[in-house]
C-alpha cells in the first residue's frame, strides 16, 4: 500500500458522497496543516519543502511571496496529496486558491499505475499564451488615435463578446480537434513570407495532440455546434489580447536576436483557451470520476477534487477527450491571432507580417519522459520552461530553449523568459502569470475605479488604452487583483527555473466580456 492510501477517507460505509467529511476531521487536519507550515526545509534559491500530513509540497517563491501564502493553499495541497502514488507536487509563486486544486500546481504520477485528475487540470483545458512578433516599433503606435483605431480594427475581426459567433464557418471542427493546427484550411496558415519554414506549425509547443478519435463519439451534438461557433473567439475573464513594447535584457541579447526580437519592438500577446469545448470536459466528466470514487468508497475533504486511475475507462475517456480540447485551444489562439493580423493590415497596410514567436499551454495533463520513465505531469496554471538542448523543445528552439511567456496584468509588465537546466527539480514548470491576490468579488468591493484608472495611467501620454468604455465593467481584472509580477519573476529567476529575456510593457489591451 502506498503511504498516501491510508490518508484517503474511506467512504464505503456512507450512503452519501465523498463531500460529507465530518466537520471535526476537517478542523483537526486544517489545524495540523497550520502547525506544519513553519516546519519547512529551506533548500535555498527560493525553494522550500513543506511536510504536510499527506506528503511533501515544494514551493518555489521568494520570502515575500512565500510569507503571503495562506493556510488554505496548503490545506488544498494536502487534499491533493491524498491521491495515491503522487511522485511530486509543487506550487509556483503565483499559487492561489482554485476549485479543487490551487492554480499554480504541478502534480506528477507514474503512467503505469498513477492517477489523472480533472481538478488538477482545470476547467479551461489548454488555456495558454501566445506571442507574435511585428515589424512595428514603439513610435508606430504611441499616438493614442492609432492605438484606438487598432483596437477597433481588431474587434471587428475577433469576437470579444461571449454572445458573438465565430466568422470561420469554413473550418471543419472535427478536423481541428483531431489534427490541431494541421487540420486548418491552408488559407489560415499565413506563412507565405516563410515558404520553406511554416512558423505557424513549427513555433508552437505542440501543433497536434494525437489521441484515440473513437472517444469523440461521446461528444453530444449541441457541443459540436457550440464548439463550431466559438472558434477564434476570445472569451471573458482574464483572457486578453495585448499590444506590448519589449525591452531586451542585456545579458540575453544573443538569444533575443536568434528569436527575432529587438528593443522597442511591438509584440502581440494573446491569452485564451478551449472555450466551451474544454469546459464541457471538466463539467461532464467530473461526474464520471465522482461515480467511480463513490463505487470505490474513497474521497477527500474537498468534494471538488476528483480523480481516478489512468488505466480506468473513466481515466482513458477523460485523457483522450482532453487532448481534443488541447487541439481546440491551440487553433483557437491561432485564429485569434489571424484576426489580429487582419486588423493590423487594415491599419498598417496589407504587407504587414506577424510571425508567431511561440504558443504554450498552462492547463493540462501530459505524458512526458523524466529520468527515462513515463510520467503524467499535471500543470494547472503552470507552464513548461524547457532549457536549451531538452528533447521536448520544439525543433526551432532546440539550441536555445523555447520562449516562456508569463503575463502580468493589463497595467503591469509581462515577461518572456527561457528555461534553465536546474528546472528539472520542478519538472521544468514555472508560473503562468502573476496570480490573483484577490477574488473577483473582493476586488470589486475593495478597489475603486480611480485606483484602477491611476494604474492604467489614464489621461497621461503613457495611458494604457483598453477596449472598454468604462473601467467599472472590468474592475475585477484590474492590476490590483493580482500579485506583484516583479516579485513573481524574482521568485522564478531566484529559483533558477528560468531567466528573463525580455520585459513587455502594455500599450493597448483588448478584453473579452
Amino acid at each position: 500500500m502506498n503511504e498516501n492510501d491510508s490518508l484517503i477517507f474511506n467512504m464505503s460505509d456512507r450512503a452519501d458522497t465523498p463531500s460529507r467529511i465530518p466537520f471535526v476531521v476537517q478542523v483537526v487536519v486544517i489545524q495540523i496543516v497550520k502547525e506544519l507550515m513553519d516546519l519547512y526545509t529551506d533548500h535555498g534559491n527560493n525553494h522550500k519543502e513543506i511536510p504536510l500530513p499527506a506528503g511533501r509540497l515544494h514551493v518555489f517563491a521568494n520570502d515575500e511571496i512565500f510569507a503571503s501564502l495562506g493556510a488554505k493553499v496548503y490545506d488544498m495541497a494536502d487534499n491533493n496529496l491524498r491521491i495515491p502514488g503522487n511522485i511530486h507536487m509543487s506550487y509556483t509563486p503565483d499559487a492561489h486558491v482554485g476549485i479543487g486544486t490551487c492554480i499554480g500546481t504541478t502534480a506528477v504520477w507514474d503512467m503505469a499505475d498513477g492517477y489523472v485528475s480533472p481538478s488538477i487540470v482545470g476547467s479551461d483545458i489548454g488555456c495558454g499564451m501566445r506571442v507574435h512578433l511585428t515589424p512595428l516599433s514603439k513610435e508606430d503606435i504611441l499616438d493614442k488615435k492609432v492605438r484606438r483605431e487598432l483596437i477597433r480594427a481588431v474587434e471587428k475581426m475577433v469576437p470579444v463578446n461571449n454572445r458573438s459567433a465565430s466568422t470561420y464557418q469554413d473550418i471543419d471542427l472535427e478536423k481541428v480537434v483531431t489534427h490541431g493546427l494541421k487540420g486548418l484550411p491552408q488559407q489560415y496558415i499565413p506563412d507565405a513570407y516563410t515558404p520553406n519554414r511554416k512558423t505557424s506549425i513549427s513555433h508552437v509547443e505542440n501543433a497536434q495532440f494525437t489521441f484515440d478519435t473513437d472517444y469523440l463519439e461521446y461528444i453530444q451534438s449541441p457541443q459540436w455546434g457550440r464548439g463550431k461557433k466559438q472558434i477564434g473567439t476570445l472569451g471573458g475573464g482574464n483572457h486578453f489580447i495585448e499590444f506590448q513594447v519589449i525591452e531586451i535584457e542585456e545579458e540575453q541579447r544573443e538569444i533575443a536576436d536568434k528569436w527575432g526580437m529587438k528593443d522597442g519592438q511591438v509584440v502581440v500577446m494573446i491569452h485564451s483557451g478551449s472555450r466551451a469545448w474544454g469546459a464541457m470536459m471538466g463539467r461532464e466528466y467530473k461526474k464520471d470520476f465522482e461515480i467511480w470514487m463513490s463505487k470505490k468508497g474513497i474521497g477527500t475533504r474537498d468534494p471538488n477534487l476528483v480523480f481516478a486511475p489512468i488505466n480506468t475507462d473513466e481515466g482513458q475517456r477523460y485523457l483522450n477527450l482532453m487532448y481534443s480540447a488541447l487541439n481546440y485551444a491551440v487553433i483557437n489562439r491561432h485564429m485569434i491571432a489571424y484576426g489580429v493580423l487582419e486588423g493590423m493590415k487594415e491599419v498598417f497596410g496589407s504587407k504587414v507580417e506577424m510571425p508567431v514567436l511561440y504558443d504554450l499551454m498552462h492547463n493540462y495533463a501530459l505524458e512526458e519522459k523524466h529520468d527515462g520513465k513515463s510520467r503524467l505531469v499535471h500543470r494547472k496554471g503552470t507552464t513548461r520552461a524547457l532549457p536549451p538542448g531538452h528533447s521536448l523543445n520544439a525543433t526551432p528552439y532546440q539550441e536555445t530553449g523555447h520562449p516562456v511567456l508569463i503575463p502580468g496584468s493589463m497595467g503591469t509588465a509581462s515577461y518572456i523568459l527561457v528555461g534553465q537546466s536546474e528546472g528539472v527539480k520542478n519538472y521544468y514548470s514555472v508560473c503562468h502569470g502573476a496570480g490573483r491576490i484577490r477574488s473577483r468579488r473582493a476586488t470589486k468591493e475593495q478597489v475603486t475605479v480611480d485606483e484602477f484608472s491611476s494604474s492604467m495611467k489614464v489621461g497621461t501620454d503613457e495611458e494604457i488604452l483598453v477596449n472598454h468604455r468604462s473601467l467599472q465593467t472590468i474592475l475585477d481584472e484590474s492590476p490590483q487583483a493580482y500579485k506583484d509580477v516583479d516579485q513573481i519573476i524574482d521568485s522564478v529567476v531566484g529559483a533558477n527555473l528560468a531567466t528573463v529575456v525580455a520585459r513587455c510593457r502594455p500599450l493597448a489591451v483588448i478584453k473579452g466580456v
